[in-house]
């Protein structure tokens, strides 16, 4: 099982995810995949020091798994933050009740 680093950006909101100290970015397929809990504190301690220079806030290890050569979160939470909505919006119903 692998790790990975996800956070939200400070200056938008966006949810991104670590690639190398004061690199982040929103595609989590471009992410650094971490393979070990030595590696995984340390990376952690690197976000948590972006944390402090104001880039990221919320800085936190997921579990991802690798299904079709892309990470993907293994928590449902995780899964949302990272690739949007598990069901799509349903505009039908609110413009029926518009018109």
């Amino acid at each position: 099982m692998y790790s990975m680093i996800i956070a939200n950006r400070l200056t938008d909101g966006l949810v991104v995810f670590f690639v190398d100290s004061a690199q982040w970015i929103e595609d989590i397929a471009a992410a650094k995949l971490i393979d070990n809990e030595e590696a995984a504190q340390k990376m952690l301690e690197l976000a948590l020091q972006d944390q402090d220079n104001c880039i990221i806030v919320d800085p936190n290890l997921i579990e991802v798994e690798v299904v079709d050569g892309r990470p993907r979160p293994t928590a449902i939470r995780e899964a949302i933050r990272a690739f949007g909505p598990s069901l799509a919006a349903r505009t039908d119903a609110i413009d029926a009740a518009q018109e």
